[in-house]
């Protein structure tokens, strides 16, 4: 129904300093197109793209496109998708904006703004990527809208921090409850996460101390970009 996931879009008030930090963790830059007005780059590690943006608006953006975005306009009203903003005119780069029922932001673009990423990267110094999380309230209503823009649901008996996963053929999205973390997260895993760990404090790059309680600090972490943005690293299989 979204179409294909692009980017997790996050803006920032200095797109250098978010640059370089994520290029510190590994990722590398792609080349990206004409389509914004502001500062843009983006950032990869092969499995998840990142673009930083130094504008205003809604942040984190779940960014995805479909193609011939004003022509499904009436077919996405008519499932219940019902976005707050629209830039659909003749001479304009088609987008619309809508949020789930957890409050996360949702854009929908009608064409890639980057070359797609290199084949064979050799990913990034946090890990395997697999999927990014959303605290949730009300996870049966969030549910229930992914399901219905095409996620499917998986359970989790043994994750003792998300509760919910859904996934489609391009990106995993988890719930997390809020008492937890307030915020949206990357999350990482790698069973041999605290090496990765001991490598990043060697590069003086040190996680926050808002991990989660009954996480173990020497073998988990979670690390703070400059625009905010929360990075979980999780020992786990990949």
């Amino acid at each position: 129904m979204f179409g294909r996931f692009l980017e997790l879009s996050l803006n920032t008030s200095d797109i250098a300093a978010s640059v370089q930090f994520y290029e510190r963790l590994g990722f590398s830059q792609l080349t990206t197109g004409d389509t914004w007005p502001h500062p843009y780059g983006v950032l990869s590690d092969g499995r998840v793209c990142i673009g930083v943006h130094q504008r205003h608006g809604s942040s984190p953006l779940l960014s995805f496109v479909r193609p011939e975005l004003a022509r499904h306009l009436h077919e996405l009203r008519a499932a219940g998708f019902e976005p707050h903003y629209t830039r659909l005119g003749d001479s304009d780069f088609h987008e619309l904006q809508l949020h789930d029922p957890a409050g996360q932001a949702i854009a929908l673009l009608e064409a890639r703004t980057f070359s797609p990423a290199r084949s064979g990267h050799p990913g990034s110094l946090c890990g395997w990527f697999s999927g990014y999380s959303m605290p949730a309230i009300d996870t049966e209503a969030a549910q229930a809208f992914w399901e219905h823009a095409g996620f499917i649901a998986l359970g989790l008996p043994d994750e003792p921090l998300m509760q919910l996963a859904l996934t489609s053929d391009t990106l995993t999205l988890t719930l997390h409850r809020p008492r937890l973390l307030e915020s949206p997260l990357l999350v990482f895993t790698d069973p041999q996460m605290a090496s990765r760990i001991e490598r990043l404090a060697a590069l003086e790059i040190h996680g926050s101390g808002e991990l989660p309680r009954g996480l173990d600090r020497k073998s988990n972490a979670l690390l703070e970009a400059p625009e905010g943005t929360h990075l979980l690293l999780l020992q786990g299989e990949g």
